[in-house]
């Protein structure tokens, strides 16, 4: 079958890589890809929330699935919109409704949503400029430090975690008031902090049956040490070892099974990706984030791990066999490094030439921003390369993958060398 991809990051170019595998996929199609999808499928100039665009392109290229990469096309409703079009009935579609989209889409709807099915969070409350005073008072009543997200998409950036009251105070002011993430903070959750080790576990569901796919660790924090601004993330590694079996029990009897059956209790049509971003508390899983898609970088980590075939694992989706599926997962570790482009988080320059992405046979290398001009591999964005790399050990898998991102260059280019050193040393039970 003929299938179309939507996203030009990292994500994508890691799902397109196990698409392009598979012998179901006769031809794949990316929207709007990116320098590297091309060795993968054909790009097509299209934007994910060109919805009239996508449909020309469904139809002209006689598209049977539809799989939707990054997070803003599901919030605004592309499944809706093609599931409301008789000419494109036949679809097969991999990606949730702009009602399952909530999840990531609303905090506040993602937080009532797990108390209202007792999926185990972090005490919160919700507020806009109206009830400002009494957000102050809120976190008054908490300790440090602080947490403030907005609850629309921000880009990966609606996130704050302060040390200071009076900061979180001036922020919360900044976020409702001033508008510092647009609309995006017109509402702000303040939630209590929760101390231990951040993890994500990924589902893949049609709403009633659900497979859990390879669990993931990735690096938000842009300086060694896991210091500095937050990033969209810096690398990931899977599998994450303190999440045993014991460990990932609790996760599927306490969050997984009570998500998706407050999904199906509540009418909410879901067929795709969960996200589940989880923080390990002496040993007890808490939901910090839904999100409707899978994450990146730990998509470049979590794809490569998986043998099944990725075409056949969504059409099993799709017609309600997943609770037939054995998912099928290689033992070793992948360690995903992200190359940035310098300045990244904040304000950076596009267009370097890159060279030596030849000379990675040992990794995977997986574009998330760059761009073909006359020939030439060029950066893109803030984040530019996936370097992946499969190992028996975290510190092999590390070793190979820097060992790529040396080879690689571009000017200004930026790595973390410390992707995993945390977890070196932590047996799995």
């Amino acid at each position: 079958m003929n299938i179309l991809l939507i996203g030009s990051g990292g994500r994508e170019n890691a799902i397109a890589w196990k698409l392009a595998q598979s012998p179901k996929c006769d031809k794949l199609f990316i929207a709007p890809g990116n320098a590297g999808s091309k060795r993968y499928g054909i790009n097509l100039p299209i934007s994910g929330t060109d919805f009239d665009g996508l449909k020309k392109a469904i139809l002209e290229n006689d598209i049977r699935m539809l799989v939707v990469g990054p997070e803003d096309p599901l919030v605004k409703g592309v499944r809706d919109f093609f599931e409301q079009d008789d000419d494109l009935k036949h679809l097969m579609i991999i990606g949730p409704g702009k009602a399952g989209a909530m999840l990531e889409g609303s905090k506040d709807f993602s937080k009532g949503f797990m108390i209202r099915n007792s999926v185990p969070t972090a005490r919160y409350a919700t507020f806009d400029a109206s009830t400002i005073n009494e957000g102050y008072d809120f976190l008054e009543t908490l300790k440090a430090p602080y947490v403030l997200k907005a609850d629309g998409l921000a880009a990966g950036k609606g996130v704050l975690i302060i040390q200071d009251l009076e900061e979180a105070k001036r922020e919360l002011h900044a976020m409702l008031v001033d508008s510092k993430f647009g609309n995006a903070s017109s509402t702000v959750v303040i939630e209590e902090f929760l101390k231990g080790i951040e993890l994500s576990v990924f589902v893949l569901t049609n709403g009633l049956q659900y497979v859990i796919l390879p669990e993931a660790k990735d690096y938000k924090r842009i300086g060694e040490g896991d210091t500095g601004p937050n990033t969209g993330g810096m690398g990931a590694v899977s599998p994450v070892p303190f999440a045993d079996a014991t460990f990932m029990q609790k996760v599927e009897n306490r969050i997984v099974k009570p998500t998706i059956e407050g999904l199906h209790k509540e009418g909410i049509p879901y067929t795709g990706f969960v996200f589940i971003g989880l923080m390990n508390v002496d040993g007890e899983p808490f939901v910090i984030e839904y999100n409707a898609r899978m994450g990146d970088p730990e998509t470049e980590v979590v794809i490569p791990r998986i043998k099944n075939d990725l075409v056949q694992l969504f059409e099993d989706t799709v017609n309600l066999h997943l609770n037939q599926v054995q998912l099928d997962v290689v033992t070793d570790i992948a360690l995903t490094v992200i190359m940035a482009s310098k300045g990244y988080p904040g304000d950076i320059e596009k267009g370097k030439p890159i060279h030596g992405l030849e000379a990675c046979s040992d990794s995977m290398v997986f574009h998330a921003g760059t761009s073909d001009i006359d020939g030439a591999v060029v950066t893109s964005g803030g984040r530019v390369l996936a370097i992946t790399s499969l190992a028996t050990s975290i510190e092999e898998a590390q070793k190979k993958s820097m060992t790529c991102a040396h080879a690689i260059s571009f000017e200004g280019k930026y790595f973390r060398k410390d992707i995993g050193d945390d977890l070196k040393g932590i047996v799995s039970n």
